[in-house]
């Protein structure tokens, strides 16, 4: 691997701070590049199948580095995991776990030998059967609990049994048999259900990786109440997540909901004008504003103002005075119309354009010179000058009876073979002419024009070499 030195002269990046984004609450290491990020007690955090992580002591001083695949002390035998962070930020990481400072800390022996990798991947691929029959011994047994996990340990002689259950289970003759049943130690955990997601990991509906199994390892009770802070529907579809719980998301946000809602009035006051009563409908909490009805039940005529109005109208009500209108004169606030934004997933969203366009297209007329034709050419309409023009010369004219006119007889089809005969010349009305013609002398004749001289066509180069290899061959 290339190496990226610092111009400082404090060594290297080491390239480690990342790590693998498949691995659950994967951690940055920002410190990775600081020079001597090792700290005396050289601390180092290794990570176990899914979410389960552990810190360790790296007693023989080995140089480890993100990424790599260690065995470390376990009760009984040992365990194997990867190192996800080393240096400074491991004793920040475990004072967020909420790790005592007395207690026991275990040791790293080494790294993974190939011996210790096959007894590995033997105990993984028996985690999935033991799950199955697990589950079928729990239901004989009648227990109310769900095993939802099986993680064996790296050397084989012992499984971590996760289970779910609402009630205090007794899971004593649970444990004889699955010790009977797989020859192993056993050992249960309980575990919650958000939990349980984020172990099992996934996207959550914002399309990104669910938090629990991101960057959360405590979690904070969420009630309905943090929904309504945010004017959020009650709807238990939209407000669960993955976990059948309510969304860990919901109380993100609470604080600043609760405080901009210190700065508007209460729902409960009313406004009175000169006019109406006016009853509380809805608010726009970030944005300042709320509309009122003058109905309670149903939406009717509707007035949006800014807090800082509704503070003012309850004031002069206090006082006993009413105002003409809610809205200041001058200051209206246009109401946006409301988007619908399901629309876009609308299966028929873009047949409304495709319509309009076979429209265009009808309209147009067809043919070479149909893009230079005009509007008016293309519509078949002539303008208006033209037409108030020729209507007063069609007046003029006088228009014969019907009656009258002759009908007309069907013209029949000359022959293709017939010529026309040239018609006869009128005679000449001039007086000059027919003097002249009279006389024996005829119009006077005019000066012959001199005749160019023939020239012979000028063939192409093409036609010149075909003809001279013509007259070479007959020779």
């Amino acid at each position: 691997m290339s190496k990226f030195l610092l111009k400082n002269g404090s060594g290297s990046l080491c390239c480690k701070s990342c790590g693998r984004q498949n691995n659950k609450l994967n951690t940055y290491d920002w410190m990775a590049d600081v020079p001597d990020n090792r700290n005396p007690e050289d601390m180092v955090e290794v990570q176990f199948k899914n979410t389960r992580k552990g810190y360790y002591k790296n007693s023989n001083h080995l140089p480890l580095e993100k990424g790599d695949i260690v065995a470390v002390e376990a009760t009984p035998g040992h365990d194997i995991g990867t190192v996800t962070l080393t240096g400074r930020l491991v004793p920040l990481q475990m004072k967020k776990a909420n790790l005592k400072p007395d207690a026991e800390i275990k040791r790293v022996y080494r790294k993974v030998k190939p011996a210790d990798m096959d007894k590995y991947h033997e105990a993984k691929a028996r985690e999935h059967e033991t799950m199955i029959r697990s589950r079928q011994i729990a239901a004989n047994l009648g227990l109310q609990m769900k095993i939802g996990d099986v993680e064996y340990q790296g050397d084989g002689n012992k499984a971590i049994f996760y289970y779910i259950a609402d009630e205090r289970v007794d899971f004593r003759q649970l444990i004889k048999v699955l010790a009977e049943a797989f020859r192993v130690r056993i050992e249960m955990k309980q575990i919650g259900a958000r939990q349980e997601a984020g172990r099992i990991g996934g996207i959550g509906p914002c399309g990104r990786e669910l938090c629990c199994a991101t960057w959360m390892t405590t979690f904070v009770s969420v009630s309905t109440s943090a929904a309504r802070y945010q004017d959020i529907s009650l709807n238990p579809q939209k407000l669960a997540g993955q976990c059948a719980k309510l969304k860990c998301c919901l109380n993100y946000e609470v604080d600043a909901y609760v405080e901009c809602q210190k700065r508007l009035p209460s729902k409960e006051i009313n406004l009175e004008t000169l006019d109406n009563t006016f009853f509380y409908f809805k608010a726009d909490i970030l944005k300042g504003t709320i509309t009122y009805s003058t109905d309670k039940n149903f939406l009717a005529n509707e007035v949006t103002i800014p807090a800082r109005r509704a503070f003012e109208i309850i004031n002069m009500n206090r006082r006993g005075e009413k105002p003409e209108k809610l809205q200041e004169d001058g200051n209206h606030l246009h109401n946006d119309p409301p988007k619908d934004l399901l629309e876009q997933e609308s299966v028929t969203r873009f047949d409304k354009n495709k319509s309009n366009r076979n429209k265009k297209k009808k309209k147009n007329p067809k043919g070479p010179n149909a893009g230079n034709a005009s509007p008016q050419e293309a519509t078949g309409k002539k303008p208006a000058k033209e037409q108030q023009e020729r209507k007063p010369a069609e007046k003029k004219q006088p228009k014969e009876p019907s009656d009258k006119r002759p009908p007309k007889e069907p013209q029949e089809r000359r022959e293709p073979q017939e010529r026309k005969q040239p018609k006869e010349t009128a005679p000449d009305k001039r007086p000059e002419a027919a003097e002249r013609k009279q006389a024996g002398k005829g119009e006077p004749r005019r000066p012959n024009r001199p005749q160019r001289p023939n020239r012979p066509r000028q063939q192409p180069e093409g036609a010149k070499a075909q003809e001279g290899a013509a007259a070479e061959s007959n020779n």
